[in-house]
């Protein structure tokens, strides 16, 4: 059964690595980019076709760690008329962009899926009732600050929340201190001043919410409204963690390599069809979020250059750019050999 779940993984894996270079072989196809091959997977060629009428070679590799779309005239010099650097900035951006959107879309799109699926999810922001201290002894509790069952929280240090997961996120990762609640009361608006339960997960402190909400009703106006929140709170999770690695809040044993990603696939799948879904859902907003930093060889890093030839009306010269480009190629693979050794390491 190991076996299969590892299978599994990968499979996802690959189906998600699929979707993100489709996005750009697609965009390419619209917009007569000449294409040389799309491949997914890396390493040595288990299988490739090349297509008598359009001459693209299709390629599947032995690694499902990554993919491409090779385009003539994308980091070197080209004769043909299709080639990508000939096309205007604007197609270029479409194309790298196209990618990264792809992920992002098809999470959010299953996140609709996942959660009319599974309707018992969907919690509001209204207390149904509190743990109090008799119940679960501990130092800090939110029944101290005034909270009580009804009272909707609108508002957490200033920032909205709509939906439980909002709430959650929120306590979790500033609840080490004191929150600021904002809540609507019988029509009032008050504040609250609410002290949180602390836990340790990974050497990090993180807030926990110590009280039930209500559920709601499983409406086609509350799908959409919690798969739309959800899939915004999925986007911006992976933006302020890489923010929290950089500051150091996080350290580099929460990074995942494929070979963390397929261990946790691999977890999920045991845990039923919905977490299978689930992380396949943020492993899919996670692969656009990422590949839209601006770094080299990344495809924020192409954004970038594209951005500045549309605002400086002149192009980086293509041999500069494709050096910075394959020195981010390097940094970023001796990063994933590392990431790959600790994650190996950690399952041993």
């Amino acid at each position: 059964m190991r076996v299969l779940y590892i299978l599994l993984a990968l499979l996802v894996f690959g189906f998600l690595i699929f979707i993100h270079e489709f996005g750009h072989y697609i965009m390419a196809r619209i917009f007569r980019v000449k294409i040389k091959e799309f491949s997914i997977g890396m390493g040595p060629k288990l299988v490739t076709y090349t297509s008598k009428k359009t001459d693209i070679k299709y390629s599947l590799g032995m690694f499902p760690i990554g993919g491409y779309v090779s385009m003539a005239g994308e980091d070197e010099e080209s004769d043909d008329e299709n080639a990508l650097f000939r096309k205007p900035a604007w197609q270029r951006l479409v194309i790298t962009v196209a990618g990264a959107a792809m992920n992002i879309i098809l999470g959010a799109l299953v996140m609709f899926i996942l959660i009319a699926a599974t309707p018992d999810t969907m919690y509001s922001t209204e207390v149904d009732s509190i743990i109090t201290r008799e119940e679960v002894p501990r130092e800090n509790s939110s029944e101290d600050s005034g909270l009580r069952a009804g009272d909707r929280i609108i508002a957490v240090n200033g920032k909205r929340v709509r939906i439980l997961s909002e709430l959650d996120y929120e306590i979790m990762r500033q609840g080490i201190e004191t929150l600021e609640l904002t809540v609507m009361r019988q029509g009032e608006k008050i504040k609250l001043y609410a002290d949180f339960p602390v836990y340790v997960d990974r050497n990090q402190y993180l807030g926990a919410r110590d009280f039930y909400t209500t559920p709601e009703n499983a409406t086609l106006g509350n799908v959409l409204k919690h798969g739309f929140f959800r899939s915004v709170l999925t986007v911006r999770t992976i933006w302020e963690s890489l923010f929290d690695l950089i500051t150091g809040r996080f350290g580099i044993e929460a990074v995942s390599g494929p070979v963390g990603v397929t261990s946790q696939v691999t977890q999920a799948a045991k845990g039923g069809i919905a977490n299978l879904v689930y992380i396949a859902v943020v492993i899919s907003i996670n692969l656009g979020v990422v590949n839209l930093l601006p770094f080299p060889a990344l495809d924020g890093g192409r954004i970038i250059f594209i951005l500045f030839e549309m605002i400086a009306g002149r192009p980086v010269p293509m041999k500069y750019e494709g050096m910075i480009h394959f020195a981010g190629i390097v940094i970023l693979l001796a990063f994933m050999l590392f990431i790959t050794v600790k994650d190996i390491a950690s399952l041993i």
